[in-house]
């Protein structure tokens, strides 16, 4: 049996081998220089660090913690009032029938204006008794004057001249009481004996209702033929909470939007601070006077009213600086550069873009107010 051996390298290809392998594994670990990954955020307990080459950095804005003049406004529902001084229903004093109607809805009438003329039986009597009631003073003056010349002649006893003069004093009283009867309805005190009676307008303004007709007879005196308002000035109603009356002061600014005019904010000042709790809402009425020259506001009308309360200085901090979390409102605190800390914070009322912190910060502070965000895990 004949065995042959294996071929063995000669001593000079196992050097070049040796040679192209290390050449190969240096060649592959020269090629890799690439340049370590700088970390966004690295967190050191409670701490957060940024470090300086972070992508975070520019996308971190970090403002002092200051302080302002707050109020804490007050906000209620309200409603459109006219003016009670400035709104008169006009029911005729007695019963009786339309004959003309002066004015009509929309139109605007002064001080004495005639609305409306009534023919009426009362009013016939009411100037029957006048006339009767002047014609009896008449008489009681001539005798009283009679009783005078003839006591004076020492014809007749001074007793016919102290009846007369106590019959005239009576027709006097009569003839007193008519007239004052007449003036309270309105009527001149001066007139014939016809039932003619014509009501007038006892403001100035504009006739905002009509329930009377031409023709018609009016029989309920407790109903009014029409409505005179003067609008040109109108109050805003709104009921504020039993809580809220200590920040509630006449001569305070009060800003309204109403339903009809959400995107049409007025603006106008308190007049009047209730005097009477309603037991039952718990609210009083504040009343604020709104010029109303272009008649838009309407009685009815509902709103939103927010009063200005009384300022105060505050720490404050712009609202994107507050993160809410499933425990409360959180910031975060830059204690040094690129050094934040998360901390809990109790917040009070806004002002526009600025919210009170109440608890939890302290002015100087340096707080992130925009990409606190991205600290959240």
């Amino acid at each position: 049996m004949t065995f042959r051996m294996a071929a063995m390298p000669r001593p000079g290809t196992a050097l070049l081998l040796c040679s192209l392998l290390s050449a190969c594994h240096l060649n592959t670990a020269s090629t890799d220089t690439r340049p370590a990954e700088v970390p966004a955020l690295r967190r050191q307990g409670n701490i957060l660090e940024v470090p300086p080459n972070s992508p975070l950095l520019s996308k971190l804005q970090v403002e002092v913690v200051g302080l302002a003049d707050l109020s804490t406004p007050v906000t209620a529902p309200a409603s459109i009032e006219a003016a009670p001084e400035k709104l008169v229903k006009l029911a005729p004093p007695l019963p009786g029938r339309l004959v003309q109607i002066h004015r009509v809805l929309g139109d605007t009438v002064h001080l004495g204006d005639p609305l409306f003329a009534m023919d009426s039986a009362d009013m016939a009597n009411v100037r029957a008794d006048q006339a009767k009631a002047q014609a009896a003073m008449i008489h009681a003056q001539r005798e009283a004057d009679r009783q005078k010349l003839l006591l004076e002649a020492d014809i007749a006893p001074r007793k016919d001249y102290e009846a007369a003069e106590l019959e005239l004093a009576r027709a006097r009283a009569d003839m007193a009481a008519v007239t004052a009867h007449l003036a309270q309805m309105g009527a001149p005190t001066k007139g014939s004996g016809r039932g003619n009676y014509v009501l007038r307008s006892p403001i100035n303004g504009r006739v905002v209702e009509m329930n009377g007709a031409q023709g018609g007879y009016w029989n309920d005196i407790n109903e009014s033929v029409m409505t005179v308002a003067d609008l040109s000035t109108v109050w805003l109603s709104a009921s504020v909470a039993e809580r809220d009356l200590a920040s509630i002061s006449v001569g305070q600014n009060a800003h309204i939007i109403l339903n009809a005019y959400p995107n049409q904010p007025l603006q106008g000042k308190v007049r009047y601070v209730g005097e009477l709790l309603d037991l039952e809402t718990r609210t009083v009425k504040v009343r604020v006077a709104v010029d109303n020259q272009d008649g838009r506001l309407l009685p009815g009308m509902f709103a939103q009213v927010r009063f200005d309360g009384p300022a105060r200085q505050a720490t404050v901090v712009p609202v994107s600086a507050l993160l809410q979390s499933s425990v409360g409102t959180r910031v975060f605190v830059e204690q040094s550069a690129g050094h934040f800390v998360q901390r809990d914070v109790q917040v009070g009322s806004q002002q526009d873009q600025q919210v009170e912190i109440s608890a939890g910060l302290k002015p100087g502070e340096r707080v992130v107010v925009n990409g606190g965000v991205l600290f959240h895990d």
